[in-house]
């Protein structure tokens, strides 16, 4: 049998051989972690971007570093595509397989050592989020970075895409919470990068490595920075007569020189979503728009903190605030924003989430803008989003089986990020790129810098396998999305086809 592989371009390249290179495979891992029957590589045909699809010809799961290296070096000697995977939690089709390619899960890969003394723990790629703050939290650290998947999500998905969450307004997002990891790279190479301290001399190839999306290297460990747990947290949850009084009060409280953990807007269709879902949670689903404001750290810097902001709550005519400290209390509160996602996909028939990011000050503006342009293209808009990075994730619903529904919110989405671009703000924020925005990319990017992005990929993967068609469109795919160059701060002068 016949096989391909992508070339660093997009081409094929013919290899032969599938069913030796299985059985290679299965000498390497194992017989049983190599799953090539239809039934068994089904789960694996796309991410949680449910309406991108493809079946790959084989799933392999390595059980430690040595199975990496040695899978991903017969890999690259047959030229046979891999497409890396985590709990397959990616909202962009970034763990989408390719056609005759193989996906490498590492979720097996689950050594997790809390290190307390130096504030730092070693994870596998397939230890999930919210388990380091769960082992860390005894020694009173935690481990900052908290996607709203942390449940599911694991911490090589998290560096492949540079995951945010809740609080990375004050902590960061992964790149700023990672010290040191061990790569595998395309070329079979096994690289340290990084290592115990946060100053490393040299090019800082780690950050390079967090939200590049598979295409430079499989990480198989990773050494993470553990933070203090803050000695008290407080949540605000404010409900406005508006969004635009809500966006109003991000700036403000920002500008003010206060430094909330989390700052999370939801408009009005958002609160009605989680109230129907969620009704013991008696929401305001009257008001206009609600923002949670969590502020953490010592008891008389929070309670400054608090009398600060119910000020700019106060002037901006806050129809009621409500306050909770202990952690039940605060759960129940969050519940409100984190209930929206599963709210949708409960009522919904078709959901998809436009993930792109604009500077704070234009949140209110272009909130005005993706309203208009939903109740143009006939699509219900829903907003609860990430405000105090301005990471909007505005959720389209509608029905893919209404004629034509699906294509609406397709080009929904494209004037989406076209707005974010003329905003000055980019294409994608904590879902990145994959398939879902490669045209999104050409109209950011240059082809100049297009090509720079694709000569560094090629230092780290010289034969293209690793999560080929993904994050960098080559200009050949520019030309055929029918894609231009946006200049951030420029309104496009035309709608731009998505193909």
């Amino acid at each position: 049998m016949t096989t391909h592989a992508w070339g660093r371009k997009g081409a094929y390249r013919k290899s032969s051989g599938l069913d030796g290179f299985l059985e290679s495979l299965r000498t390497i891992v194992g017989p049983s972690w190599v799953l090539s029957g239809d039934e068994e590589v089904a789960p694996f045909e796309c991410d949680a971007l449910f309406h991108l699809r493809q079946r790959p010809r084989a799933v392999v799961l390595p059980g430690n570093e040595s199975e990496v290296l040695a899978v991903l070096r017969f890999c690259a000697e047959a030229r046979i595509a891999i497409v890396p995977r985590g709990a397959g939690t990616s909202l962009s089709g970034g763990a989408m397989p390719v056609a005759e390619g193989i996906v490498m899960s590492l979720n097996r890969m689950k050594r997790l050592v809390i290190d307390a003394a130096a504030r730092q723990a070693v994870a596998g790629p397939g230890v999930r989020n919210v388990v380091v703050s769960q082992q860390a939290a005894p020694h009173g650290l935690f481990f900052a970075p908290d996607p709203s998947s942390q449940a599911a999500s694991t911490i090589g998905g998290n560096i492949a895409e540079n995951a945010g969450g809740v609080h990375c307004v004050k902590y960061g997002l992964t790149v700023n919470n990672v010290v040191g990891a061990r790569v595998v790279t395309g070329a079979g190479e096994l690289l340290e990068l990084g290592g115990g301290s946060l100053d490393q001399a040299g090019l800082d190839l780690l950050s390079l490595m967090n939200g590049s999306e598979g295409l430079l290297g499989l990480v198989t460990e990773a050494r993470l920075r553990l933070l203090p747990a803050p000695k008290a947290v407080r949540v605000l949850l404010a409900f406005f007569s508006s969004v635009q009084a809500t966006c109003e009060a991000v700036t403000r409280i920002i500008a003010a020189g206060i430094m909330p953990a989390g700052l999370e807007v939801m408009d009005q269709a958002s609160l009605q979503t989680a109230d129907g879902y969620s009704p013991a949670l008696a929401l305001r689903i009257d008001a206009g728009g609600a923002l949670l404001c969590e502020l953490d750290g010592e008891l008389i810097d929070i309670a400054d903190a608090t009398c600060r902001v119910s000020s700019i709550f106060e002037t901006l005519g806050a129809l009621e605030v409500r306050h909770a400290d202990d952690e039940a209390q605060r759960y129940q509160l969050w519940a409100a924003r984190k209930n929206v996602l599963p709210a949708l996909l409960r009522t919904a028939r078709d959901v998809y989430v436009a993930d792109c990011v604009v500077p704070r000050h234009a949140l209110s503006q272009v909130l005005d803008k993706v309203m208009h342009l939903g109740r143009e293209r006939r699509i219900d808009v829903v907003q609860a989003f990430h405000a105090g990075d301005g990471n909007l994730h505005s959720v389209l619903r509608y029905d893919s089986d209404i004629p034509g529904e699906e294509d609406r919110a397709m080009a929904l989405a494209d004037a989406i990020m076209q707005t974010a671009l003329a905003a000055g703000g980019t294409v994608s924020g904590e879902h990145g790129i994959g398939t879902e925005k490669l045209h999104g990319m050409c109209w950011q990017f240059s082809a100049d810098e297009l090509d720079v992005f694709h000569g560094i990929r090629a230092v780290f993967d010289p034969h293209g396998i690793l999560n080929p068609g993904k994050s960098i469109p080559t200009l050949h795919r520019c030309a055929e999305f029918g894609g231009m160059h946006i200049r951030r701060g420029e309104l496009p002068h035309a709608d731009l086809p998505r193909f």
